[in-house]
């Protein structure tokens, strides 16, 4: 049982319960803010900007002390939708766990996905296996994600602003990358397409020609916010030299991303430190030098025209490994499906269950197996990192030998980026907090996870 106090909180009360001693303890800050106001000499006023609020992103709740429009202190509070994620893959195989980690940060799936893969099958020691046609398809979804993340940091952003088409434009681009989404896995979000050793399944007939249509649709309408926002003078009023942060405060922060490229340093792990074969693509690291919001806005329109190039380089090889594989050769490891679209949904084919069911023993028993139990990873432990929308998104995963993962914690972009919140508003006006925020682009399934 606890040996913990209620007496020496004044914020928390207990019950008896059969279990044992239970503490229910509340937040104590807002009291504490609003009780070292009236010991302040100038006046100034405590405003709750969140955890319910249009612009904060999901909830984020943030708490701003103001002297008139001044923002004079900014706390951020988080923990609103902590969901456990990390704790709960240590319940499931490995391969479960993609179901998981792929709801974090909920606007780039993909990444956290491929970021989990990429940490078990180094501690597999199957990387150099992994299928080329695989590999390429998990670079095309990444950027495809990229761009419909980006539709909602630039769409949001600008609403929030009070700029109504711009965000119309986005989510109309970002409709036509979720159709990919669901051609190509089944789902719009949170696909659990790409699992240890490769993906799912294979491209469908006539997706490649679908993708070339709708990369040349999306390079014409990106034109319709650029011409909207890029140099407006309402825009620029709004967003230039708001929510400025420094290389040495990005730096000091562990902030990276698009916020981090804002100061000029071309830090992306696509370049930096290469993986999935990006050292492959040809393709710039976009980057400004103004450290403020409208930098932060024009680094991300022009991420969209680079993550086009690189589908179009990643479909030009798909079309060269038509019929190659896409999961490990490696039996033990990959996962026995075979899958297609049916009347009752995406499930394993009729000829995959006939087979395993009546023809083989074996199969069905190694089905069984594979799929209850999970393959064994070897003991130790790994740090694998890639570029998501919002900065540098790592997984830290620890294996004691067994079919489920001992430790798993992830290196969330957002988590990191939003320190950078109080640095950013802190002596600016309440109304450029907005501003601020929205060019942080933090996710807060990802920050709390």
């Amino acid at each position: 049982m606890s040996t913990f106090n209620a007496t020496y909180d004044p914020y928390a009360s207990s019950r008896e319960t059969t279990e044992g001693t239970v503490y229910s303890v509340t937040g104590g800050d807002w009291d504490q803010i609003a009780t070292e106001i009236g010991e302040s000499k100038e006046e100034r006023v405590v405003v709750n900007m969140g955890p319910q609020h249009p612009s904060t992103h999901g909830v984020l709740r943030l708490m701003l002390e103001l002297e008139g429009e001044t923002v004079t202190e900014c706390r951020c509070g988080i923990g609103y939708l902590h969901t456990g994620i990390e704790k709960n893959c240590e319940f499931r195989t490995w391969t479960q766990g993609v179901t998981f980690v792929t709801r974090m940060d909920y606007l780039a799936p993909i990444f956290n996905e491929t970021a989990y893969c990429l940490g078990v099958e180094k501690l597999l020691g199957v990387t150099e296996d992994i299928p080329e046609r695989a590999t390429v398809i998990r670079v095309m979804m990444m950027e495809f994600n990229r761009i419909s993340s980006h539709m909602v940091a630039l769409g949001t952003g600008a609403l929030e602003l009070g700029a109504l088409s711009p965000m119309l434009f986005a989510f109309r681009e970002r409709e036509k990358v979720l159709d990919i989404f669901e051609a190509i896995s089944g789902l719009r979000m949170n696909m659990a397409y790409v699992r240890p050793g490769g993906v799912a399944q294979d491209l469908p007939q006539g997706s490649l020609t679908k993708i070339r249509e709708t990369v040349a649709e999306l390079r014409k309408n990106f034109k319709d916010n650029e011409k909207l926002l890029i140099g407006n003078s309402i825009w620029v009023k709004r967003t230039k030299d708001v929510g400025y942060l420094d290389l040495a405060g990005c730096t000091t922060l562990g902030v990276t991303g698009p916020v981090l490229r804002a100061t000029g340093l071309p830090w992306d792990l696509r370049k930096t430190q290469p993986y999935c074969g990006y050292e492959n693509y040809e393709f710039d690291v976009v980057t400004a030098n103004s450290g403020d919001s409208y930098g932060r806005f024009l680094i991300r329109m022009g991420e969209l025209e680079q993550s086009l190039r690189i589908i179009e380089q990643c479909v030009t090889r798909l079309e060269k490994l038509e019929g190659a594989p896409v999961m490990v050769a490696d039996k033990k490891i990959a996962w026995p499906a075979q899958l297609a679209l049916g009347g009752d949904g995406l499930g394993n084919s009729l000829e995959h269950i006939r087979n395993i069911m009546g023809e083989s023993m074996e199969a069905l028993i190694h089905h069984f197996k594979l799929v209850t139990e999970g393959f064994r990873v070897p003991a130790g432990q790994v740090y694998t990192a890639v570029e998501s929308p919002r900065g540098e998104l790592g997984v830290h995963l620890v294996s004691d030998g067994g079919t489920r993962p001992y430790r798993v914690h992830f290196r969330e972009p957002s988590f990191n980026n939003l320190q950078s919140t109080s640095a950013m508003v802190e002596g600016g006006q309440v109304a450029d907090v907005v501003a601020a925020v929205a060019s942080i682009d933090p996710v807060m399934g990802g920050v709390d996870r």
